[in-house]
């Protein structure tokens, strides 16, 4: 940016931008923002600034950090990264992978959700289920999760324990999504991957879930053959049918 094209001094700046000055400071000590145009003792801001601060809120809407930010400028202002090209990667990442979206609802759309009525239901789904009481709506952050607890106590399966599996597959599916990501995003950084990086998304996507699907088969399937072949499972009783 030449001296020609900065005119503004931060006041000015931070009339036109709505970025308070201090905010404005806070970005360039934070390598956010390129230093101004010295004119003498005055510090002076061109089009190239109002458009890194533009950049900057843009960022901070799609839920970047601080650090995350000053990451991707560098990169922009290095040439390596075309900010069009990781805007629409970046639109794709945060496209939702689950069919499964918060919904409120009310008692009886829940209990049809759950698959069935009965004493004492609503107060377990909201100690079990992670389902949150809205004056005389429900809150329910995962649908499809109460729709399969109610599905499991039909094959007599109690909320409490469901929710307990529900725990065990967050936490080591949790560490395997980071795993995988780290595994990507490594092999992407050594040229090891040979796709765009919105293919690969696309990819790992429609594949993913697949891989995880015949995966944790496998392993249900031989944890199952294990418990049979090691006589524990002539240890679980039996209910006497009435």
């Amino acid at each position: 940016m030449s001296e020609d094209d900065a005119t503004l001094t931060i006041d000015d700046l931070a009339r036109q931008t709505a970025v308070p000055s201090r905010t404005i400071r806070f970005y360039q000590s934070k390598g956010l923002v390129p230093p101004p145009v010295m004119k003498g003792r005055v510090a002076y801001y061109g089009p190239k600034h109002v458009e890194r601060l533009e950049l900057v809120a843009q960022l901070q809407d799609r839920g970047l950090r601080i650090d995350g930010i000053r990451e991707l400028v560098k990169r922009l202002d290095e040439g390596s990264l075309d900010v069009k090209d990781w805007l629409g990667l970046d639109a794709q990442l945060s496209q939702p992978w689950a069919d499964d979206r918060p919904r409120t609802m009310s008692e009886e759309e829940l209990c049809a959700l759950y698959g069935r009525k009965r004493t004492g239901l609503i107060t377990d789904l909201v100690r079990h289920a992670e389902v949150e009481r809205k004056g005389d709506t429900f809150y329910v952050p995962s649908p499809a999760l109460v729709a399969v607890a109610g599905k499991l106590e039909a094959a007599g399966v109690d909320l409490a324990i469901s929710a307990k599996a529900n725990e065990v597959l967050r936490k080591h599916l949790g560490k395997a999504a980071s795993e995988l990501t780290e595994l990507f995003v490594a092999q992407a950084s050594e040229g090891l991957v040979d796709a765009e990086p919105s293919a690969l998304v696309e990819a790992v996507r429609q594949l993913g879930p697949e891989a995880v699907r015949t995966i944790f088969a496998q392993k249900m399937e031989r944890a199952l053959r294990d418990l049979l072949e090691s006589g524990r499972a002539a240890k679980i009783p039996r209910k006497k049918r009435r």
